[in-house]
């Protein structure tokens, strides 16, 4: 062999560079030291105990770029620089310690800080910390940073610093989605634990202001979110981590309630979504009501894809700040027909893109990698065989990967692929994936049938499609290295903190879209992240015929972010109706200062936006939202603020109005379908399409009275009928015909909420509307939110009748069950078809249950479960035992709230337990 060869580093060989002391932790869940990762031989990936997949994953280096290079090894080209991650360090600057006297920050935060695994900060996050009126909450902020870079943390300290040097001080921190916002709710409150503040006497804090739990001197961080059971108030919390929709009605409620001086601190995270189609304008909204106040509240403001950073600076009178640091190097790589290319800049890959397009060309530029072609049919496709080839060398080399599909059938069928070519595991993972197993067992929609294969092999799932609990389970189980290999939809990129050493796009399009370039970082930057990985790699696998598509991909820059408040996107007229309503204006002057303090005022014509805002104004009038009284003040009316108080939209609200008074004529009490479709959300698109077959197969089982609720709302049998035969799609062409289409859209899915509030399992309502099981879950967490908003806009129109009603069946709403099971519905695990099973067999009240032994409750649960499962006795017993201890919280749970009211120990029909 030549001796002046370059040797080049692979990502595993960087690691074994580092101090022999240190270790890591492996797929398997346990601990290898480095002087074991140096001993293992080069990867070969024919594993014998899966001999249909023996050569689908064999991976060798190009011969035509180094043959003396042994096979089967990940390198990298000679122009990469070997690379290890950045560790942040105080010896040489003090000031990336947070216990420095420049931060002000209490010990025992700065020591939980250190248990998260943030002993020192960057330097680009002092520098930011440290910017003048920034710390002492005199300036607002806006930031961007890379995905992983620590941007987060500059936020956490700026408004936990806040609050703890101002007790009576509250924070809002804004998220988009539910699941980001429960991980941050338990990572905030083990960052606060043991964290004391001030705290006044109760007497000298106004009653409005008051909680209802005693002075506390901890931080109480709290989550708002739709579906959420917590029962907290504005009064009852320091940290509000909530979704858009839920932080804009608590500010609507701190304004009315004259307590939003209270306010200290709001930190809107994900702010390049302030643009988005459907919900950004609520984001928008909130900064300006805070801007219109002119109280000292410190707005912050950061996104990992912002490219026009200064413009929301300018709007929201803030500094900004730009940092392009990644503690982590992610090395990204095109592969195309079999061959890996590095795409470590855009020149590279564009070169290497067009290079491939001809054959001729393609010696003009050498892989660093080739993929041998596989000579099994599932693995013709060269896409199917790289990405089945990516992810199995990740996870025999003990680490995590990523890959991402377009869509549910593609993540189901690629995991299934991919673990028929995983190595086998040791008993102790055996176990721990098969306590997984349990778990997904245990669950209201029971074990998939897919999981059931994929799991065992260490390959995991991750889609819409899947329930909540499930979602949760996989995501808990790779995060603590029990599964090895996740396969996800784009939603995983942007919905929680999944990082992996190696992320896996399976083509350029999630769906029928392409992804775009601010999705494309999103999942990139779920590689190598900082306190997980010391190294990270993307691998966008393509076939030639995209390769143009690719080009553009990476050739596009990320969008500028925008008003959501532009005409197309009506979002204006929701902003004007809630400034009248909760009196932050109302003479034309004040609006026109309003709307001075928003992102569109920074980017539209002036007389065109004053011209609009005229007709805005107007429209509203027209629809009965607002009022002008004798001297030419804005009025709201009733309607708007029960349409602001239900947190809809104001052409929702007159929807919601017109269909509300039309049930006070005329209500179908005899049945509950009609009560069903009042609590169908408006809006369901993506949630529950119709079938127009199944449609027509529930009408006709219809009764009497469901007949005269489907004449009484406006559903023809016969149209539903022509549907059925055509195949046509809804004609959506205009204004009536969008509403027709909402009537029937609503209809039909209150035949799911019907048959859930029955105790049908969600598997089975799934199964009869051929929709998937999380489907059917986000409507009934969807309708539980839209469900409470009908209650308090009927409160407020004061027909406290029909607010009865709709009280009565929300309790059912949100146990699934029917009025018999509601008290034991709200035992934890105890839900719907479980209910059921524990009323049939004795156990009708919370008395009967918490007397009850737990072991005698085991059976009930088995009895519950969706499905029968054939296992072995060993794992039975293994999961029965787990079942216990499940048992054993029920008949906990049931003592403490029979002990708070103990004549629930009398079931709802008035009898006494036996």
């Amino acid at each position: 062999m030549a001796q002046n060869v370059y040797r080049p580093l692979t990502s595993i060989d960087l690691l074994r560079t580092k101090q022999q002391d240190d270790n890591r932790t492996t797929s398997t869940g346990g601990k290898r030291h480095f002087e074991q990762i140096t001993s293992v031989e080069p990867r070969s990936y024919r594993d014998d105990s899966v001999p249909s997949f023996q050569k689908a994953s064999a991976v060798a280096h190009s011969e035509r770029r180094q043959p003396q290079i042994e096979s089967r090894r990940l390198t990298a080209t000679p122009s990469q620089k070997p690379h290890l991650s950045w560790n942040p360090t105080s010896s040489l600057n003090p000031l990336l310690n947070l216990s420095h006297s420049r931060y002000g920050l209490p010990e025992p935060l700065v020591q939980n800080f250190a248990s998260l695994g943030i002993k020192y900060i960057y330097p680009w996050q002092s520098s930011c910390l440290l910017g003048r009126g920034l710390l002492t909450g005199q300036k607002n902020l806006v930031y961007t940073a890379p995905t992983g870079g620590g941007k987060s943390l500059v936020a956490d300290v700026l408004m936990l610093k806040r609050l703890l040097e101002h007790p009576r001080t509250k924070a809002i921190l804004v998220l988009p989605y539910v699941a980001l916002v429960q991980e941050k709710v338990n990572w905030l409150r083990r960052a606060v634990d043991g964290v004391s503040k001030d705290v006044e006497v109760s007497s000298q804090i106004p009653e409005a202001k008051r909680s209802r739990w005693p002075a506390s001197r901890s931080v109480r961080v709290v989550g708002f979110f739709g579906g959420s059971k917590s029962r907290a108030s504005w009064a009852d919390v320091d940290i509000a981590v909530c979704t858009f929709e839920k932080a804009n009605m608590l500010v609507n409620t701190a304004i009315e309630q004259c307590t939003i001086d209270d306010l200290g601190v709001v930190v809107l995270d994900e702010l390049h979504m302030i643009d988005d189609d459907h919900r950004g304008y609520l984001m928008e909204l909130l900064a300006t009501k805070l801007l219109s106040l002119e109280r000292s509240v410190q707005i912050v403001g950061m996104s990992a894809t912002l490219p026009n950073t200064q413009l929301l600076a300018k709007w929201l009178d803030a500094k900004f700040y730009e940092s392009k640091f990644k503690p982590i190097a992610i090395d990204e790589y095109l592969v195309c027909d079999n061959l890996i290319y590095p795409t470590s800049t855009s020149s590279a890959f564009f070169r290497a893109a067009t290079q491939t397009c001809g054959s001729d060309s393609l010696q003009l530029t050498t892989p660093c990698r080739t993929i041998h072609a596989s000579t099994y049919k599932e693995l013709h496709n060269p896409v199917k065989n790289a990405v089945v080839a990516l992810a199995v060398e990740t996870a025999s080399e003990g680490y995590g990967a990523l890959i991402f599909c377009g869509g549910r059938q593609a993540c189901q069928s690629t995991a299934l692929l991919v673990s028929k070519a995983m190595p086998n595991c040791d008993q102790i993972v055996s176990e721990k994936r098969q306590d997984v197993m349990d778990d997904l067992r245990s669950t209201l929609v029971g074990l998939d049938a897919a999981l059931e294969q994929t799991i065992p092999r260490g390959v995991g799932f991750h889609h819409a499609g899947l329930a909540s609990e499930e979602r949760e389970i996989l995501a808990r189980a790779y995060d603590n290295r029990i599964i090895a290999v996740i396969v996800a939809t784009c939603s995983l990129a942007a919905g929680i903190n999944l990082p992996a050493r190696r992320v896996i796009l399976q083509g350029v399009r999630m769906g029928i879209d392409p992804i775009g370039p601010a999705m494309l970082r999103q999942m990139r930057g779920r590689a190598g992240r900082k306190g997980k990985d010391e190294v990270g790699e993307s691998f966008l696998c393509c076939q030639p015929n995209e390769l143009d598509e690719v080009m553009q991909l990476l050739k596009a820059d990320l969008p500028r972010v925008e008003s959501s408040m532009k005409p197309e996107k009506r979002g204006i007229k929701r902003a004007l109706l809630e400034v009248l309503t909760v009196r932050l204006a109302t003479h034309r002057s004040a609006i026109y200062e309003y709307i001075r303090r928003t992102l569109l005022y920074h980017s539209m014509d002036r007389e065109e936006l004053s011209r609009w805002v005229e007709a805005t104004m107007t429209e509203l009038q027209s629809i009965g939202q607002v009022q002008v009284d004798a001297t030419g003040s804005y009025e709201a009316t009733p309607l708007a603020r029960a349409t602001v108080g239900s947190c809809m939209t104001p052409e929702d609200g007159v929807f919601v109005h017109d269909e509300l008074q039309r049930a006070l004529r005329a209500f179908v009490m005899d049945g509950e379908l009609h009560v069903f479709y009042m609590f169908t959300p408006i809006n369901i698109w993506g949630i529950s399409e119709i079938n127009w077959r199944i449609f027509r197969n529930e009408i006709e089982r219809l009764d009497e009275s469901g007949m005269r609720v489907l004449e009484f709302v406006g559903i023809n049998p016969a149209f539903v009928n022509r549907m059925a035969n055509s195949g046509k799609q809804l004609p959506e062409e205009d204004e009536e015909q969008r509403r027709t289409a909402r009537v029937y859209r609503r209809f039909y899915a209150a035949f799911q909420l019907r048959d859930l509030c029955h105790e049908i399992p969600i598997p089975t309502v799934a199964r009869k509307f051929e929709i998937a099981r999380g489907l059917v879950q986000t409507l009934a967490q969807t309708c539980e939110g839209f469900a409470a908003g009908m209650i308090q806009f009927c409160e407020i129109m004061g027909w406290g009748m029909l607010k009865s009603v709709l009280e009565h069946m929300s309790d059912r709403l949100k146990a699934g069950a029917r009025a018999d099971l509601l008290d034991l519905a709200r035992i934890p695990f105890v839900k719907s078809r479980t209910a059921r099973v524990f009323w049939e067999n004795g156990m009708r009240s919370l008395r009967a249950v918490a007397e009850a032994e737990a072991k005698d409750l085991v059976p009930l649960l088995l009895l519950a479960q969706p499905k029968r499962y054939n296992v072995e006795k060993a794992e039975d017993e293994r999961y029965q035992k787990k079942l216990l201890l499940r048992c054993e919280v029920i008949v906990e749970a049931a003592d403490r709230l029979w002990c708070k009211n103990p004549s629930l120990s009398f079931n709802r029909l008035g009898t006494a337990d036996t």
